[in-house]
C-alpha cells in the first residue's frame, strides 16, 4: 500500500457515457481503446444509480469508483482497490463543487463543453501525476479562475500548459524582432 493517496483517473462523461473530459494518471489502460472500454464499463455499471444527491461508491476491475451525477453530466474519480474511499470522495466532491462554482451553477454538458479549458485546469489543480494536490473547491476554483484570466502571472503560479504558452509567446516575439 502506498503512503500517499493516489488517483487513477478523473472522468467526466455525459448521460450517454460519452467523454466530455478525462484524465488518466496511471498505465492500467495503455491504449485509447482500453481507456474507452473502461469508461463504457464504468458508465454501464453506474448509470442506473441515483447518485444525484449523494456520491456513490462501487468496485470495478479492482478499481474503486466514486461518482456523482448532475443534470446530464457524470463525475467519476477512481483509485486502486486498497485506496481510501473517503479520500477519493473528497477529491470527487472538490472537483464537483469547483466545476459548479466556475460554471456559476450551470453544470450541464453544453456549459462544460463551452468551458472545457476551465475543467481541464481543474484537473491540473486537483491532481498532479496521480498525487492529490488540492480538494478545497474554493481554492481550486480560485486558482483556475486566476489562471484563466491572468496570463501575466509569474511562471511559478502558472500551470504547465500556461507556462509553455507564455514561453512560446516570448520565443516568438524574440524571433520576430
Amino acid at each position: 500500500m502506498e503512503i500517499c493517496p493516489t488517483v487513477k483517473n478523473i472522468l467526466l462523461l455525459d448521460s450517454d457515457g460519452k467523454r466530455v473530459a478525462v484524465k488518466y494518471y496511471c498505465d492500467d489502460w495503455p491504449t485509447n481503446s482500453a481507456k474507452e472500454a473502461f469508461e463504457r464499463a464504468v458508465f454501464s455499471k453506474t448509470h442506473k444509480a441515483n447518485a444525484r444527491t449523494e456520491a456513490e461508491i462501487t468496485l470495478l476491475e479492482n478499481t474503486v469508483v466514486v461518482y456523482k451525477f448532475v443534470q446530464d453530466l457524470h463525475f467519476f474519480v477512481t483509485g486502486s482497490e486498497d485506496e481510501n474511499e473517503l479520500i477519493l470522495f473528497q477529491v470527487l466532491q472538490g472537483f464537483f463543487d469547483a466545476v459548479g462554482l466556475l460554471l456559476s451553477g450551470n453544470v450541464d454538458k453544453q456549459e462544460a463543453l463551452q468551458h472545457l479549458d476551465v475543467i481541464l485546469l481543474c484537473f491540473d489543480e486537483i491532481i498532479d501525476g496521480g498525487l492529490i494536490l488540492e480538494i478545497d473547491a474554493n481554492v481550486i476554483a480560485g486558482k483556475v479562475a486566476s489562471n484563466s484570466i491572468d496570463s501575466g502571472a509569474p511562471l511559478s503560479e502558472q500551470t504547465l500548459s500556461q507556462a509553455l504558452a507564455t514561453a512560446r509567446e516570448h520565443l516568438t516575439r524574440s524571433l520576430l524582432k
